[in-house]
């Protein structure tokens, strides 16, 4: 089975993101011979990155903090992730790049998607965490889905109906961005699997 993770990658009280990583999480549930894992980062509250050795550096030892052992793992046991996040002033929340910068290993030649939403879509904050993930030696994918301001908006006001309305009317899009990630998850996973 190929897993794939959903990351939440906002903690903010009052947060939309839940609504847009579990659309995706269904959508990808739908698909054959994935287990599809959300990963919460309210569930891992880690420290702000300030370990004395970089992750990539070869022969880490093991994390001291415990949570950060347990995203390091559910890390490496995915073989693909989408990561839903919002934008904030241009970039991705600073929660989610903190979880980024934990993990090293664990994410290379692995596939990266992204469904954003704010000002753009959250287009800007998709373009640094893919400047981001290239560093990580993951494969971004180019199709992502960008959610428009307006269901934000919605969120606020409470008008369920109407989000769902614009979510479903980004189903062509998750569709593409899932097809485009499952293609790279199979390859990248027997690639790594060749070389092991």
């Amino acid at each position: 089975m190929t897993v794939v993770s959903v990351i939440v990658g906002s903690t903010r009280e009052g947060r939309f993101s839940e609504l847009p990583a579990q659309w995706i999480k269904q959508h990808l549930e739908q698909r054959p011979g994935l287990t599809v894992r959300l990963l919460d980062l309210r569930d891992f509250e880690m420290p702000m990155f300030d370990s004395a050795m970089l992750p990539g550096i070869p022969g880490r030892q093991p994390y001291a903090n415990e949570v950060v052992r347990r995203w390091t793992e559910a890390i490496g046991a995915s073989d693909a992730f989408v990561v839903a996040t919002p934008e904030y002033n241009f970039g991705p929340p600073a929660v989610l790049k903190n979880a980024l910068d934990w993990v090293y290993p664990e994410w290379q030649r692995k596939p990266i998607g992204f469904v954003s939403w704010g000002s753009q879509g959250g287009s800007r904050a998709v373009q640094q965490l893919r400047e981001t993930s290239v560093e990580l030696h993951m494969a971004p994918i180019r199709n992502a889905v960008h959610i428009p301001v307006s269901a934000i908006y919605a969120h606020f006001q409470g008008k369920a109906d109407e989000i769902q309305s614009i979510l479903q009317a980004s189903d062509p899009q998750a569709g593409a961005m899932i097809d485009d990630l499952l293609w790279w998850a199979n390859a990248l996973k027997t690639a790594r699997a060749s070389t092991a």
